[in-house]
C-alpha cells in the first residue's frame, strides 16, 4: 500500500474544515424551464421537513402552477422585499430576513436571477453565497443555459443570448447536483397543456427558444455537464483516498506517442477509437534523456504528431521523466484513463519491447497496440529544442581527458600510501565529475580511460596491458560497470533537474506576468507589461494591437515603454489586415498556423470572457518554437491574462465614467432645481409687487408704495444672495479664492455682519460677548464677514421670532498653536439628527476629534445640503459650504452640534469656528505714539 501524501492529507483536512463551517448547497439542475426543478426541490424540502429539519422557503416562483403551489402550501414562506423597478414594484428575496430567521434549510428558486438596482447584491447567487457563509443549507434551481461557460454555446444553438448567468465555480462547488430530466416530447406536451406558461405565451415560446432541436441540444448539454461533474467528483474522491487503480466508470483514451515515425498514424487510430467510444482522449509524449540525444529531425516527429492530435480534438501533453513507462502509467492513473493506445516498437533480443513493459505495469487498463501499415519517415523541419539539449562537444571530451590525466597524476602521487583498490575510488570520483559537469559522453569516455589507465599504470606488470593476476579482471569489470552506471545515473539526474528548472521557469514567468498585470491601472501599462514579458519569455518581437471605437485594429507602437520598443517588429512585417481578421474571427493566424502560414508574424486573439480585447502579434525566430504543447499553452495563457487585464481596466474605466456621469447629473439636477425654485420665487414676487406698485401709484396711496418698495427690495436682496452664493461657490470650485489678509479685530467683523443682516434677523435677539484682550487676527475681513453673514442668515431661517443668538469668543492653546474659538449658540429647535440632512453621500465630517459631531450636522456643510429634505424655507444649501471653504482657507475649522439640557433634551444649536492666531509684527514708534 502506498503511503498517503502529507500535502494531500493537509489539503483534505482544510477542505473538510471549510465545508463543515459552510452551509451545503444542493442544485436542482435541468435542461430548460418546465422540466420540474422547482417541483422536485419542493418535494425534497417536504421530505426534509418530515425528518425534522427547519425548512423555510426564501423565494419560490410557482408561475401559476397549481401542483407547485400545493407543495409550497405546507412550508413557511418568508415575506418578499418590495423594491421599485421600472415604475412598479418587484418582490425580491429578503436576505436580511432569512439571515435573521436562520433556518436549517432555505429554498431559493431561480439561482441566476438578477436583483433590482437597490439590492445588496447584483445577483441572487451572491445572496446564496452569503447564506452558505452563514452556515445555512440551501436548495436552489438552475438551468443549463445559465452557466457562464455554456452561454456562448447556448446562444449559438438557440440564436438567443441569455443575459442572466451563474459562474461555473458555483456549479462546481455545489455539494450535490440533482439532475431533473424530462424527455423532449413530454416537455413539449406540458407546454401545450399550459403547465409551463400560459397558452399564448407557451405557443410563442415553442416557436422560438423551446423548439424541439433546441431542447434536444440543451438536454445533451445538461446531461454531459452533470456527467463531467460526477467524473470530477470521482477523481477527487480517488485522490483524497490515495486510490491508484483506475475506475472504469467513464471511457478515456490516452495515446502514447513515442519517438518513431508512426506518430501520425497512431494519432489517427486513437481518434477513431475515441470517436467510436464517444469519449474524450489525450495525446501524451514523454521527454526522456534518451530522447534528447536523438537528432533534431527525430525529435520533431512526436511534436508534429502532438500538433495533429490537438487539431483533431485531443488534449496534447508533454511530460518529462527518466522512465517513460512509469511516467505514462502515473499520468494515466491520475487522469483516470482506462484505455492506452501505443505503437508497436522494434524488438530487441536482450530486453522487452516498450508496449510489453507498459502492458505488464498496468492494472485495470486496456492496452491497444497499433501496427501501422506504412512506416514512412516524415520530412519535418527540425525545431529548436523545447528544453536545453546538452551536447558534448570536442571541448567537453578534451576536458574529460584532462580530468583523466589529473586523476592519474594524483593516483601516482598517493600510490605509495594507499592500496590499489583505493585508487579505484579516485577514478570513480573523476567519472562523477565528468558526467555531472560535461555530459554523458565525456563521462563514458572517462570510464573507459580510467579502466585503461588503472591497468596500464598501476596493475602489475606496469606499463603494460598484460594481466598477471586474474583477480584483477573482476576489478576491471566492476570498475567499468560502476563507472558506466554512475555516468548514466548522473546524466539522468541532470536531465530531471533541467526539466524541473524549465517548469519552475514557466511558473515564475506566469506569476510575474500576473503580478504586474494585477498592479497595472491603465491600458498603456498593460500593453507595455504584456509586450515585455512575451518578448522575454518567448524570445520574440512582440506587439499588442487594440481596436478603436469602431472595432478597427490600430497600431500601438507608441504605447510601448522605451525598453520594450526595441522588441517591436519592423513596420513592414506587420499586416493589420491579418490582425483584423484574427480579431473578427477570434482565431489565430500567421506564422506556424494553418491560416496564412506564409506571414512572418503570428497573430493571437486576446479573448476575454466578455469579448475579444485585441490581438497579440509576435515575430518568432522559428515557427516551430511553439511546436511543444506546453510552450503553446503558455503563450495562450499569457494572451488570456493580458486579455483579462485589458477587460478589467476597460470595465473599471466604464464604472469610473459612469460614477462621474452620475455625480455630474446629480449636481446638475440639484443646481437646476435650486435655480428653478429659489430664483423663480423671488422673481415672481418682484413681478407681482411691481404690478401692485404700479396700481398704488394710480391710487396715490403713499404708504402702500413704501411697503411695496420695501418688499421689492427684500426680494431683490434675497435673489442677490442666492446668485452671490452660486458665484462664490463657482469661484471656490475653480480655485480662484485668494484671501487678502490684513490685521483686523474680530469684533469689527462681527459688528459689520450684524449691521448688514439686521433686516433678516428681524425680532431675533443677538448678544455678543467678546473679551477685551482678543488678539489681532490676520484675516480677509470681507470673506469673514461673508461667513458670519451666512451663519446669521441660517439662524434667521431656522429659528422662530424672539429666539436669541449668543456669540462668544475665547483664545485657547492647542498642540498646533494658539487659536481663537468663536461659538454661536441659539435656543431654537436644534440641528437635524443623523440621517435627516439632505446631502450627497460619502462626504467626510468636518468635526475635529474633541468636537465630534453626534447629530449628523456635519453633513450640513456639504454643497446643496439642507437641514430638511423638504422644506418651505428658501435656500439652496450653499451658505454653510461656503463658510467651511472660507474658514479652511484661513487655516481654521468649523463645525456644529446640538446643545443639550440636563435632562438630555435639545436646547438649541451651536456653530463654532476656530481661527489661527499669528504673531503680531512690532509697530513703528511714530504709530505707537499716535495710538497713545
Amino acid at each position: 500500500m502506498n503511503r498517503p501524501d502529507p500535502d494531500q492529507l493537509l489539503d483534505l483536512l482544510q477542505r473538510n474544515e471549510a465545508r463543515r463551517r459552510r452551509g451545503k448547497l444542493k442544485l436542482f439542475f435541468g435542461a430548460s424551464a418546465g422540466v420540474g426543478k422547482t417541483y422536485a426541490m419542493l418535494q425534497a424540502a417536504r421530505q426534509r421537513q418530515r425528518e425534522g429539519t427547519d425548512v423555510v422557503a426564501g423565494i419560490v416562483e410557482t408561475h401559476g402552477r397549481a401542483e407547485t403551489a400545493a407543495l409550497l402550501a405546507g412550508l413557511e414562506c418568508m415575506p418578499r422585499r418590495l423594491a421599485a423597478q421600472d415604475g412598479g414594484s418587484s418582490g425580491e428575496l429578503d436576505l436580511d430576513a432569512v439571515l435573521a430567521r436562520r433556518p436549517a434549510l432555505a429554498l431559493i428558486d431561480e439561482l441566476a436571477h438578477s436583483n433590482v438596482a437597490n439590492s445588496r447584491h447584483r445577483k441572487r447567487w451572491q445572496d446564496v453565497e452569503e447564506l452558505l457563509d452563514a452556515g445555512i443549507d440551501v436548495y436552489a434551481t438552475l438551468n443549463v443555459q445559465h452557466l457562464e461557460s455554456l452561454n456562448d454555446v447556448v446562444g449559438g444553438i438557440t440564436q438567443i443570448r441569455v443575459n442572466e448567468t451563474v459562474p461555473d465555480r458555483i456549479f462546481e462547488q455545489a455539494d450535490e447536483i440533482a439532475l431533473v430530466d424530462l424527455p423532449v416530447e413530454e416537455l413539449l406536451e406540458r407546454f401545450r397543456h399550459g403547465k409551463v406558461y400560459v397558452p399564448a405565451q407557451a405557443e410563442r415560446a415553442m416557436q422560438h427558444f423551446f423548439r424541439p432541436g433546441n431542447l434536444i441540444a440543451l438536454r445533451e448539454l445538461a446531461l454531459r455537464r452533470t456527467a463531467d461533474r460526477v467524473d470530477a467528483q470521482m477523481r477527487e474522491y480517488r485522490a483524497d483516498r490515495g486510490i491508484d487503480r483506475v475506475w472504469q466508470a467513464h471511457d478515456r483514451v490516452m495515446v502514447c506517442i513515442g519517438p518513431g515515425a508512426n506518430g501520425n498514424a497512431l494519432v489517427r487510430s486513437a481518434a477513431r477509437l475515441a470517436a467510436g467510444l464517444r469519449c474524450d482522449w489525450l495525446a501524451v509524449h514523454v521527454q526522456t534523456p534518451r530522447q534528447e540525444r536523438r537528432a533534431d529531425a527525430a525529435r520533431a516527429q512526436p511534436l508534429a504528431a502532438l500538433k495533429l492530435a490537438g487539431e483533431m480534438g485531443a488534449e496534447s501533453v508533454t511530460l518529462a521523466g527518466v522512465d517513460a513507462v512509469a511516467t505514462l502509467l502515473d499520468y494515466a492513473k491520475a487522469r483516470n484513463v482506462n484505455r492506452l493506445v501505443v505503437g508497436a516498437s522494434r524488438r530487441h533480443p536482450w530486453r522487452r519491447a516498450f508496449e510489453q513493459r507498459l502492458a505488464g505495469g498496468t492494472d485495470g487498463l486496456d492496452v491497444t497496440i497499433v501496427r501501422p501499415r506504412e512506416m514512412t519517415r516524415a520530412s519535418i523541419a527540425a525545431p529548436p529544442p523545447a528544453l536545453p539539449k546538452p551536447r558534448s562537444g570536442v571541448r567537453a571530451y578534451l576536458w574529460a581527458c584532462g580530468v583523466w590525466a589529473a586523476v592519474t597524476a594524483l593516483a601516482s602521487v598517493v600510490e605509495a600510501h594507499f592500496d590499489l583498490s583505493n585508487l579505484v575510488m579516485l577514478y570513480l570520483l573523476g567519472v562523477v565529475f565528468s558526467a555531472a559537469r560535461l555530459g554523458r559522453g565525456p563521462g563514458i569516455l572517462q570510464s573507459l580511460l580510467g579502466v585503461a589507465a588503472f591497468d596500464f599504470f598501476f596493475v602489475p606488470p606496469r606499463l603494460s596491458f598484460t594481466i598477471a593476476d586474474t583477480q584483477y579482471l573482476l576489478t576491471f569489470v566492476v570498475l567499468l560497470a560502476t563507472s558506466l552506471l554512475i555516468s548514466h545515473l548522473t546524466a539522468n539526474l541532470q536531465a530531471e533537474a533541467r526539466f524541473a528548472r524549465e517548469r519552475e521557469k514557466r511558473s515564475a514567468a506566469l506569476y510575474a506576468l500576473s503580478g504586474e498585470l494585477g498592479a497595472a491601472l491603465e491600458t498603456e501599462q498593460i500593453v507595455a507589461v504584456g509586450i515585455r514579458h512575451v518578448a522575454e519569455v518567448f524570445a520574440a518581437r512582440a506587439l499588442i494591437l487594440l481596436p478603436d471605437g469602431s472595432d478597427r485594429i490600430r497600431q500601438t507602437l507608441d504605447l510601448a515603454e522605451p525598453g520594450v520598443r526595441a522588441w517591436a517588429p519592423p513596420p513592414d512585417a506587420l499586416d493589420v489586415d491579418i490582425a483584423q481578421w484574427v480579431y473578427d474571427q477570434e482565431k489565430p493566424a500567421g506564422q506556424g498556423t494553418d491560416t496564412l502560414p506564409a506571414s512572418v508574424m503570428r497573430y493571437i486573439p486576446l479573448k476575454a470572457p466578455m469579448r475579444t480585447r485585441g490581438v497579440l502579434a509576435l515575430q518568432l525566430r522559428s515557427s516551430d518554437l511553439l511546436a511543444v504543447p506546453e510552450q503553446k499553452r503558455m503563450l495562450d495563457t499569457f494572451a488570456a491574462q493580458i486579455a483579462l487585464a485589458l477587460e478589467r481596466v476597460h470595465y473599471s474605466a466604464i464604472a469610473r465614467d459612469a460614477l462621474v456621469s452620475m455625480e455630474s447629473e446629480r449636481l446638475r439636477n440639484t443646481v437646476l432645481s435650486a435655480v428653478s425654485h429659489d430664483l423663480r420665487t423671488p422673481l415672481t414676487a418682484i413681478v407681482g409687487l411691481a404690478t401692485m406698485l404700479a396700481g398704488s401709484v394710480q391710487t396715490g396711496d403713499a404708504h402702500a408704495r413704501v411697503a411695496l418698495t420695501d418688499a421689492i427690495r427684500d426680494e431683490a436682496e434675497r435673489m442677490n444672495g442666492i446668485v452671490t452664493n452660486l458665484l462664490d461657490m463657482a469661484r471656490l470650485q475653480a480655485g480662484d479664492l485668494r484671501a487678502n489678509r490684513q490685521w483686523v479685530l474680530l469684533d469689527e467683523i462681527i459688528g459689520t455682519a450684524l449691521r448688514a443682516g439686521r433686516r433678516q434677523l428681524g425680532k431675533r435677539a443677538v448678544r455678543v460677548s467678546l473679551p477685551h484682550d482678543l488678539p489681532l487676527l490676520r484675516l480677509d475681513a470681507v470673506l469673514l464677514e461673508r461667513v458670519f453673514a451666512n451663519l446669521f442668515e441660517n439662524f434667521a431661517k431656522y429659528t422662530p421670532d424672539g429666539a436669541t443668538l449668543q456669540i462668544n469668543a475665547a483664545r485657547q492653546e492647542t498642540t498646533t498653536g494658539d487659536e481663537v474659538r468663536v461659538t454661536l449658540a441659539d435656543d431654537g429647535p436644534g440641528l437635524p439628527v443623523a440621517g435627516d440632512a439632505q446631502s450627497a453621500p460619502g462626504t467626510a465630517s468636518t468635526m475635529s476629534p474633541p468636537d465630534r459631531d453626534t447629530s449628523g450636522a456635519a453633513r450640513l456643510f456639504e454643497k446643496f445640503a439642507r437641514g430638511q429634505a423638504e422644506s418651505a424655507i428658501p435656500g439652496i444649501g450653499l451658505g454653510l459650504a461656503i463658510c467651511r471653504a472660507i474658514v479652511e482657507a484661513h487655516g481654521g475649522r468649523i463645525g456644529a452640534c446640538n446643545r443639550e439640557r440636563a435632562d438630555g433634551s435639545v436646547a438649541g444649536a451651536m456653530f463654532w469656528l476656530t481661527l489661527p492666531v499669528a504673531s503680531v509684527p512690532p509697530m513703528a514708534p511714530a504709530i505707537e505714539g499716535e495710538l497713545a
